[in-house]
């Protein structure tokens, strides 16, 4: 498996003034390697701006799909919750999940485990276990990215509409055919 990130291809449209065109020739390399490979290599990239790879990289026969990561609806922010309460070594059974799952309808997963985290030191601090107050309060103290960057959250959003397979709705076993490789956005 080959794994790629769009920073490392940042620089394929440099010039020589820039880096004596290395990243262009590299950028070159890998799309000529992509097209000519004869054995099975599962290639997986990862974009937070697709905007800044190059169209020639995007065209079928060099990924087969490309999939867009959204922020988490209900039923994943209440998997989240479990996992990353279960991951601090607590019982999610103790909570109300769904109501978390409901309150952090903006949050990213990582915004929610930072969320748990927290809850984690407030009731330390207090030489408790932290409870549902804790994790609403530390909730409701931050920011959440989808409202800091809600403009170019929204403008990706929009762009992956009729341009990408939504992720969520992808159900498991939902392999590409023959080995192919994968977009995720």
């Amino acid at each position: 498996m080959v794994t790629v990130r769009e920073k490392g291809f940042g620089g394929a449209k440099s010039s020589n003034s820039t880096d004596g065109g290395t990243s262009a020739r590299v950028f070159g390399s890998f799309l000529t390697w992509m097209q000519d490979k004869k054995s099975s290599v599962f290639v997986v990239a990862t974009a937070n701006d697709v905007s800044q790879l190059p169209p020639e990289f995007l065209r079928k026969g060099r990924f087969d799909e490309m999939f867009f990561v959204d922020l988490p609806n209900e039923a994943e922010r209440l998997d989240i919750w479990d996992i990353q309460i279960r991951a601090k070594g607590r019982d999610p059974k103790k909570f109300k999940l769904s109501e978390l799952a409901r309150a952090s309808s903006e949050y990213t997963g990582a915004e929610i485990e930072a969320a748990v985290v927290e809850a984690l030191y407030e009731g330390f601090a207090e030489n408790r276990e932290p409870n549902m107050g804790d994790l609403t309060a530390a909730l409701a103290a931050q920011v959440p990215l989808s409202r800091t960057m809600g403009e170019r959250i929204g403008t990706l959003q929009t762009w992956a509409k009729g341009r990408c397979r939504m992720a969520t709705a992808v159900a498991s076993g939902s392999e590409t055919k023959g080995g192919g490789r994968k977009l995720s956005v």
